[in-house]
Formats: structure tokens, sequence, C-alpha cells
């Protein structure tokens, strides 16, 4: 009988998303996360009576960068 426990290459594929179907997801998560992030943005500005160090823009593509690879890696 043969171990083949020890020793044993680990040869693992990693097989890339492909860039199209990224962006095309990416695109539109962008898109749906900006109104909302504007609103919070515009609410914080109001309560705090200052402009926060991140823009809506900035917020938005956060959440894109966030959520777009948890639905790659599902």
């Amino acid at each position: 009988m043969s171990d083949f426990t020890t020793d044993t290459p680990m040869v693992r594929e990693r097989h890339a998303p492909p860039k199209r179907e990224y962006y095309a997801y990416f695109g539109i998560i962008f898109l749906a996360a900006l109104p909302l992030a504007t609103l919070t943005w515009a609410l914080s500005a109001l309560r705090q009576l200052t402009l926060p160090e991140k823009g809506p823009v900035a917020r938005a593509w956060t959440q894109a960068r966030i959520i777009t690879p948890h639905i790659f890696s599902a």
C-alpha cells in the first residue's frame, strides 16, 4: 500500500475570473452604491458641518471593491 500523504506536491490551479465579467459586476455595484454613498456623505457633512475625508465617489468605489470579490469567491 502506498502512502500519498507525505511529500505530495501541492498543486493548486487558481482560476482567475474573467476580467470583463469582474468589471461588469464592479460597475453595476459601483453605480448601485453611488446614490447611497452620496446620501450618507451629505448627512455626515450636515451633522458635522465639515466635509468628510472621503467623498461619495470614493465611498462607493470602496464598497464596490469590497463587495465584488465576494461574488466571485462564492
